[in-house]
C-alpha cells in the first residue's frame, strides 16, 4: 500500500552523538525548521538506543542526548508544533523492532553496508545491536505510521530495508496496515562537505577541528576556520558546471547558498569572477549571522538541563498518543493477546 493512502506524516532521527556541525545544520536542522509550517505532523527524535549500539559513556550521552535536543530547538524546531522525543521514552519503538526482527531476513541484514563500514574486520566482535539496528530503524519510522523520511545517501539502503518489512508485514499477513515510506531528498547542500578537504564529508570524527564548524563555535571560531578554509588559486567561475572539478569553491559556495536560501547560480551571480579573498569574508559574515544566534541559543538551553527534560517527556507523552495503538493493532494482526484494540 503506497504512503499516499495514508495521513502524511514525517518522521527523522539523529544519533545523539555530540559535537553538532554546520553539516548536522543544514544537512538536517535547518530543513526541518523550514518544514515544520507545512502542515504536515513531524516527529524529530534522538535515537539514544541506536547510539548504544556502540559503547557510550553515560554521562557523554546524556549530555549529548540535551545537546541535540537544544541543538533542535535553536534551530528552529517548535516542541510545540513538532513532536521532539529521544527514543527510550517510547518504549513501542524496541517493541515493535522486535516484531520486525522477525519480519526481517538474515540475508537482507547481510546486505547492509554500513555495519560492514562499521565493524571493519571485526564484525564477531560487533554488538548484536549493531547488526540488527536497520530493524529498529524500520521500527522508528512504522510505529508512527510515518509517510516521509528525510535521508541523507548514506541512509537509502536502511529506508530500503523499512519498504522492504513494511510490505513482507503487510503480505505476510493480509492486510495494508504499514505504509510504504517515501524518503525525501531535497536542496542545496544536502552533504556539507570538510572544510579542509572538499572530497570528504564534514565530521566530528575528523581529527582538525578546522575542518567543520561547530554549532558551539563562537563568532570569532566561525569567521577563522571560514578564512582557513582550503580554497583553489582560480577565482570563483560564473557558473555552476564549471564548480564540478573544484570541490572545495563548490563546497563553500554550497555553504552559502545553504544558509543564505539561494541557489548555487544566484552566488555565482554576485560573486563569480571574484577571488577567494573577497568571497570568504562574506561567507564568514553570513555564517556568522546565522550561527552565532544558534549558539548563543543552544548554550542557554543547556544551562537549564530541567527544562529539556520536560520538553522531551512531554514530547514522548504526545508520540506514545500515537504509538501505543499501532503497536496494539499490530500485536492484534499477529494474534497476541492482549485488551481489545
Amino acid at each position: 500500500m503506497s504512503s499516499a493512502s495514508f495521513t502524511p506524516r514525517v518522521f527523522s532521527g539523529i544519533q545523539p552523538s555530540g559535537d553538532l556541525h554546520l553539516g548536522n545544520y543544514l544537512g538536517a536542522l535547518k530543513r526541518f525548521a523550514d518544514a515544520q509550517n507545512q502542515g504536515i505532523e513531524a516527529v524529530y527524535c534522538m535515537v539514544d538506543m541506536h547510539a548504544i549500539t556502540v559503547w557510550q559513556n553515560p554521562e557523554d550521552l546524556r549530555r549529548s542526548t540535551r545537546e541535540l535536543c537544544a541543538g533542535f530547538i535553536a534551530s528552529g524546531i517548535d516542541p510545540e508544533k513538532s513532536i521532539l522525543i529521544n527514543q527510550s521514552q517510547v518504549p513501542e519503538h524496541a517493541q515493535l523492532a522486535w516484531v520486525f526482527n522477525c519480519v526481517a531476513r538474515i540475508g537482507w541484514m547481510n546486505r547492509m553496508t554500513q555495519f560492514k563500514d562499521k565493524a571493519g574486520k571485526n564484525a564477531e566482535k560487533a554488538s548484536l545491536g549493531l547488526y540488527a539496528y536497520p530493524s529498529l530503524m524500520a521500527a522508528d519510522i512504522l510505529v508512527y505510521h510515518a509517510t516521509h523520511v528525510p535521508v541523507g545517501e548514506d541512509q537509502k539502503q536502511h529506508l530500503e530495508l523499512t519498504r522492504d518489512i513494511a510490505a513482507k508485514f503487510n503480505h505476510d499477513y493480509g492486510v495494508d496496515f504499514f505504509p510504504i515510506t517515501e524518503p525525501v531528498i531535497e536542496g542545496t547542500a544536502t552533504r556539507v562537505m570538510s572544510l579542509r578537504d572538499g572530497s570528504k564529508k564534514m565530521s566530528k570524527s575528523d581529527p582538525s577541528d578546522m575542518s567543520r564548524i561547530n554549532m558551539t563555535d563562537d563568532a570569532d571560531t566561525i569567521a577563522k576556520k571560514i578564512r582557513k578554509a582550503k580554497t583553489d588559486p582560480e577565482p570563483l567561475p560564473d557558473t555552476v558546471d564549471a564548480l564540478k572539478d573544484r570541490p572545495e569553491a563548490r563546497n563553500l559556495v554550497n555553504i552559502y547558498a545553504a544558509l543564505d536560501n539561494c541557489t548555487q547560480a544566484d552566488v555565482l551571480a554576485t560573486y563569480g569572477g571574484k577571488q577567494f579573498g573577497t568571497f570568504k569574508p562574506a561567507l564568514a559574515d553570513l555564517a556568522v549571522a546565522r550561527m552565532s544566534p544558534i549558539t548563543q541559543e543552544m548554550a542557554r538551553l543547556m544551562d537549564d538541563p530541567a527544562e529539556i527534560d520536560r520538553i522531551l517527556a512531554l514530547g514522548a507523552v504526545r508520540a506514545r498518543e500515537i504509538t501505543t495503538p499501532i503497536l496494539r493493532q499490530t500485536y492484534d494482526i499477529i494474534g497476541m493477546v492482549g485488551p481489545a484494540v
